[in-house]
């Protein structure tokens, strides 16, 4: 799959704001600075797309993107922001899996963690909540290209393990690494007609 076309459609501060786009959902998450937006920019071929914020944890929305015409990519807000009150977390808490909990258009799910770091506590308590709500998820190994190339799959495979993922990859938005094996990832969730529907714009000379 090749994504020509990605833009913001809707962002969301509380789950009551959520309605059905009618297009399958590709969701994304992880810790603050495990590098959401830094992926989506990359794989989407546009800088620009998402915002990175300059403090983890600032961010405490949903962003829908419409990629393709053919499904909505859902970037999560990240978790793990020591620094926000209670009631901060509190409402993270809520919109997420308020999300979660109404969605019917959830395919699969993209969780983030740094490859050069354990599982968080964040990430386990995730996994039990894709678990409790039987969305398939794939682990994104991200950071890779901090990482030695020969260490690369050990890592990988330890996180897989502490997270009980069974798809995984190392990804970096540096050097684009692993971005081809994500989008085919990515396409390999939705139903063929969704990708045969989309056709691509016809440039002019």
């Amino acid at each position: 799959m090749r994504i020509t076309r990605a833009e913001l459609t809707k962002t969301i501060y509380t789950p009551g704001q959520y309605e059905p786009f009618g297009l399958p959902e590709i969701a994304v998450v992880g810790r603050s600075n495990a590098g959401k937006s830094s992926l989506i920019n990359r794989i989407c071929n546009n800088s620009k797309l998402a915002r990175v914020s300059s403090e983890p944890g600032k961010t405490r929305s949903v962003n829908f993107f419409t990629i393709n015409q053919a499904f909505m990519l859902v970037d999560l807000p990240g978790y793990g922001f020591a620094r926000r009150s209670a009631a901060e977390r509190r409402q993270w808490a809520e919109l997420i899996e308020g999300y979660f909990a109404k969605t019917e258009a959830l395919k699969h799910l993209l969780l983030l963690c740094d490859i050069r770091h354990d599982a968080s506590e964040g990430d386990l308590q995730m996994v039990q909540w894709l678990q409790y709500y039987q969305i398939p998820y794939t682990l994104v190994a991200t950071k890779a290209d901090k990482v030695a190339k020969s260490k690369r799959p050990m890592r990988v495979a330890a996180l897989a393990r502490q997270v009980q993922a069974e798809g995984r990859l190392a990804f970096s938005a540096t050097e684009s690494l692993g971005k081809e094996a994500l989008l085919e990832a990515l396409e390999s969730t939705l139903d063929k007609k969704d990708i045969k529907n989309f056709k691509e714009p016809v440039t002019r000379s």
